[in-house]
């Protein structure tokens, strides 16, 4: 197995697992704390976690292309800019002490996150 196949496979293992951790951590114990908004933001976060993790276990199953490296490398990084970002915002405005630095990372991660299905759609023209 190829090392991108085994980081593919790693990481959408990991961030799945997270994001069911994170979203029952949000449904049960913030849900008393948080407005509608931050919730929302919250499980937005989650839920693109969780659907880039299934990409990247699909990723890790498929024989490796051109550009399946840079795919899945810029799937990773834009799941941790952009959800964990997200996470720090509403956990840190939620409490009181809102961590403003992380606002412009979330956009950063969302490009990351298209560069990825770019790279993808780039492998998957040499099919």
């Amino acid at each position: 197995m190829d090392i991108t196949n085994t980081t593919a496979l790693l990481a959408g293992s990991i961030f799945g697992a997270l994001a069911i951790i994170f979203g029952a951590f949000g449904a049960h114990a913030l849900k008393k704390h948080m407005d509608t908004e931050r919730l929302e933001s919250f499980e937005t976060g989650v839920r693109y976690q969780m659907y880039h993790a299934i990409l990247l276990l699909v990723i890790g199953i498929l024989p490796q292309r051109e550009y399946t490296y840079f795919a899945t490398n810029l799937i990773i990084i834009g799941v941790i800019l952009f959800s964990f970002s997200i996470y720090g915002l509403v956990l840190s405005a939620t409490f009181g002490k809102k961590i403003k630095i992380l606002g412009p990372i979330t956009p950063i991660g969302g490009l990351a996150l298209v560069a990825g299905w770019v790279m993808l759609f780039l492998s998957f023209l040499s099919l």
